[in-house]
């Protein structure tokens, strides 16, 4: 029973993930240019290194639709993907705050190389303009005052994120003292 709610959970996620996905591809009119050549072809996210003490994420697979966007292939990812993105999950820490401060993470693109090349543009140019949303609900001006709210949040963390690190790299002995 608990197997089968964290799954519908797990597929509830992914849904919404995916249509965050194609909503900042879709606002990009050249990002759905360039996945529309490759529609049809498939690809695989991974992670590498992760902790083994944390639950593994899952593996997840996209496959691109005739429009240029993706779709989530579900629970069962394709035995021979047309491409393969891994990303380096060996400190989700350091992962999460790179994640806050826009920083690109690591990732090893393996496949097809014309395919790998507009992937690749995408995870380097693609982000996502919240206050532009937010702007279509409350208005210009109080979007702009949520998003320098949101990005002071998002700097203190980060800050707080790296000084953890820090100081778990200098009680681990690998700094000075």
């Amino acid at each position: 029973m608990l197997n089968a709610f964290t799954s519908s959970l797990g597929a509830a996620a992914m849904a919404r993930i995916t249509l965050l996905l194609n909503h900042v591809i879709a606002a990009e009119t050249v990002a759905t240019e360039r996945l529309k050549p490759h529609a049809g072809r498939t690809v695989l996210l991974s992670w590498t290194g992760w902790p083994s003490l944390l639950p593994p994420p899952p593996v997840v697979a996209f496959g691109v639709t005739p429009a240029g966007l993706l779709e989530w292939l579900g629970d069962e990812p394709p035995a021979a993907p047309d491409l393969r993105v891994s990303l380096d999950g060996s400190n989700p820490a350091r992962l999460a705050a790179q994640w806050f401060a826009g920083e690109r993470p690591s990732v090893n693109i393996e496949g097809d190389s014309a395919f790998a090349a507009d992937v690749s543009w995408l995870i380097e140019n693609l982000r996502w303009d919240i206050e532009d949303d937010l702007a279509r609900i409350v208005g210009q001006g109080p979007a702009h005052q949520i998003s320098r709210a949101a990005a002071t949040l998002s700097a203190g963390f980060t800050f707080a994120v790296k000084t953890l690190q820090d100081l778990v790299v200098r009680g681990a002995g690998g700094g000075p003292r």
